[in-house]
């Protein structure tokens, strides 16, 4: 899918067949079967049926779908294309060489997210052993405010950016029963994020698992803003090992983003360098946990 705003307008200017052409692409990558049919396509991107076809003859040429007797799917092309923007983003292959190469990471499940719109993008997933299974791969895509990676990127925005972003939204998309489902809820969290140096996620984007995520220090103008982001399940987040976490995910960061940068792990926040709290931890786990054992986790 494209980057999706609370607005989605088309920019002026634009070539009407191109947009067409791109919501082709995003309807084919979205089928749960992979295929759609010539009808299928024109009635997703409300195109006459004519129109749809010679759009597909254009996008088939350049090998960027292929047709088959079920349907459309999307060609070869297509990844060559997303093979290329991840080669040559530096930080994909450091993450892999970092993670692997961590004693506290090697056996957990850690992705690098970039913010898409009022989404996020995940680029590059390390997988440990076993890998947690409930999380996002290589390409999905997930409501940034559901998770910690997204929060963790939006908080490097001012509220005035981020209600642009979600302007036109009624409500926000709902993953789970703790997902937010308001506006000044997530900049109340937002707010919260920028001033502890982290960002969390208490089973909103799914059922018992918790995310927590740092942002990565950019490496000029041109250097996609990231994230990086580790996810445990709920009974294994104990107080100590998101201090660990988050501490670790900091030298993550680090390693990842500009080594001159003296903002540390969070980027363009300075709070986002300053150290963790087991107070603050405690008093977050006291919101969900038995309060027995959250003294028995911070004793």
């Amino acid at each position: 899918m494209p980057a999706r705003s609370g607005s989605d307008e088309v920019p002026a200017g634009s070539a009407p067949a191109v947009i067409r052409a791109v919501r082709i692409l995003d309807a084919l990558a979205d089928s749960p079967t992979g295929f759609l049919t010539l009808s299928d396509l024109a009635r997703g991107v409300r195109i006459p049926k004519s129109s749809a076809s010679a759009i597909c003859l254009a996008l088939e040429a350049g090998k960027l779908i292929h047709r088959e007797d079920i349907g459309y799917r999307l060609g070869r092309r297509s990844v060559e294309l997303g093979g290329a923007y991840l080669a040559r983003m530096d930080q994909v292959t450091e993450f892999y060489d970092v993670c692997s190469s961590s004693e506290l990471f090697r056996h957990e499940t850690l992705r690098l997210n970039v913010l898409a719109g009022i989404d996020t993008l995940c680029v590059a997933r390390y997988e440990g052993h076993p890998a947690l299974r409930l999380t996002s791969g290589i390409g999905d895509k997930f409501p940034a405010h559901a998770t910690a990676q997204g929060k963790a990127l939006l908080a490097r925005l001012d509220d005035a950016e981020v209600k642009r972003i979600f302007h036109g939204l009624p409500r926000l998309e709902v993953a789970t029963a703790k997902t937010m489902r308001e506006l000044p809820a997530l900049l109340d969290d937002l707010r919260a994020t920028r001033e502890r140096g982290f960002a969390v996620d208490e089973g909103e984007a799914a059922d018992h698992v918790v995310g927590l995520a740092v942002t990565v220090p950019t490496r000029g103008v041109r250097s996609p803003m990231l994230a990086v982001s580790v996810t445990l399940l709920d009974w294994e987040a104990t107080t100590e090992r998101r201090i660990r976490m988050v501490a670790g995910l900091r030298e993550v960061a680090r390693a990842l983003g500009n080594p001159m940068s003296s903002t540390g792990a969070g980027g363009g926040h300075a709070v986002f360098g300053t150290g963790l709290s087991p107070w603050w931890f405690a008093r977050e786990h006291m919101r969900s946990s038995n309060l027995f054992d959250l003294l028995c986790a911070v004793r």
